[in-house]
């Protein structure tokens, strides 16, 4: 026999809570055992599987119907969105069901187990540890987004141990291979045929609801000059280590004039929607074990972001022309040329739910009725497979995940009380969506 609610906007928020509270501590202890495993991704390959184990084994426990199934698919799909530098043998995304009576809309409740490397900087404590202190959980992957995951599993775990059945399909996905560009886990899971009315991404947002996100792109700029036969001899060791600062101003030209794109919908606020940025720089380093010499190739990596209403592809077209121009105008580099390695092919779509959408104003009204305050409603100031699920699968997304800190970073840092707020806000969300 399965429980009924009264579902009206003012209680929801009490009944999310109230469902949620028993297994609170457990979620607590979830996200220990998930941030205490290694899941990097590091293209081509992916360790997501032992965190995916975990997680369904809780699901398991609670009574919610999962399964882990294999993503190889990927490597024979013709699908434009598959990432051809990828090797997904072994790598398996999970997804969790509770079916509903059949006639109410459907919710995909979406995140990835994937994680960045921890990086060369010295953590505190281990990027594993998952500490705990002053309501703070330590760890790789605690805000992007093991704690968006724990709340997403509570959500059918809470239900399911209430006895709730509701009148729509809600389906859990745990996706692979998303921070190298995304369109990975989430493409096969699209392809297998999992789909929904509606859908939320779990990314870290500070509570905030992000009805938008960018577009990006990726590249490396090399340019390599130098002849190592030269060395300790009468004739000129060439370095493009100073000309390298000429293409940073390139580069610079290029971020003041992207501060100009025409602004609007829901970047309309941002003082720099477009932003271009530098994510590194290279012409020898100072590695002890490297000798002193004159740097003969340097490069850079870049990062273009793109609003959702822009072309993205016209986009790339024009700064790739720009760069030729440049090279041309350039003495050095027009000796050199500097030569163009795209990362991430094709590029990153932005995407925008409107503000009225039915989705939208769902989530707003759940995050209000449960924080017990209006959410902030703004876009994301980074791309993610939210795009990819509206742009290319016609699922409504927005993104909304808990408060915290240092993502990419040392010491990353999820706030616990906010991975159960956000429990609360996606259960009371499918409580009135799915209803």
């Amino acid at each position: 026999m399965t429980a009924r609610l009264d579902q009206s906007s003012s209680t929801i928020g009490a009944t999310a809570r109230k469902l949620l509270a028993p297994i609170s501590k457990e979620l607590v202890q979830l996200l220990q055992e998930l941030v205490s495993v290694n899941t990097v991704a590091v293209p081509p390959h992916g360790n997501e599987t032992a965190g995916q184990r975990i997680l369904i084994e809780f699901l398991k426990r609670h009574g919610v119907r999962s399964e882990l199934y294999q993503t190889e698919m990927l490597h024979r799909t013709r699908n434009e969105w598959k990432r051809k530098d990828r090797d997904y043998t072994g790598r398996q995304n999970l997804i969790a069901t509770l079916a509903g009576r059949g006639h109410g809309k459907s919710l995909l409740l979406n995140g990835h187990m994937d994680t960045v490397p921890p990086g060369r900087s010295q953590w505190k404590a281990s990027p594993w540890s998952g500490n705990v202190s002053r309501g703070r959980m330590y760890g790789l992957g605690t805000i992007d987004m093991k704690g968006g995951l724990v709340a997403q599993a509570a959500v059918l775990c809470a239900l399911r141990r209430a006895g709730i059945r509701l009148n729509g399909d809600l389906l859990f996905e745990s996706v692979i291979d998303e921070e190298w560009g995304g369109c990975g886990g989430t493409l096969a899971a699209r392809l297998r045929g999992y789909t929904a009315d509606a859908c939320v991404v779990a990314e870290g947002t500070q509570l905030e609801i992000y009805r938008a996100t960018r577009g990006g792109l990726f590249a490396d700029l090399t340019v390599d000059a130098g002849d190592p036969k030269k060395y300790f001899s009468q004739s000129e060791v060439l370095s493009p280590s100073i000309a390298l600062g000429r293409l940073l101003g390139w580069v610079d030209s290029w971020s003041q004039r992207r501060k100009k794109v025409k602004n609007v919908g829901a970047y309309k606020e941002f003082a720099d929607p477009a932003p271009v940025q530098v994510l590194a720089v290279e012409a020898n380093n100072f590695d002890p074990n490297i000798p002193w010499s004159v740097p003969i190739s340097a490069a850079l990596r870049i990062y273009f972001q793109f609003l959702p209403h822009e072309d993205v592809k016209a986009e790339e077209k024009k700064i790739r022309l720009s760069l030729k121009k440049f090279c041309v105008g350039d003495p050095f580099f027009r000796q050199h040329p500097v030569k163009w390695k795209s990362l991430i092919d094709p590029a990153l779509q932005g995407h925008e739910i409107a503000l009225k959408h039915p989705w939208t104003q769902c989530m707003i009204h759940s995050a209000a009725n449960t924080v017990g305050k209006e959410p902030v409603v703004t876009a994301a100031p980074f791309p993610c497979d939210a795009s990819l699920l509206s742009r290319e699968f016609g699922i409504p997304t927005l993104v909304f995940g808990p408060c915290g800190g240092g993502a990419h970073n040392k010491d990353e840092f999820v706030v616990i009380k906010s991975v159960l707020q956000t429990a609360e806000v996606f259960l009371a969300a499918a409580l009135q969506w799915c209803a």
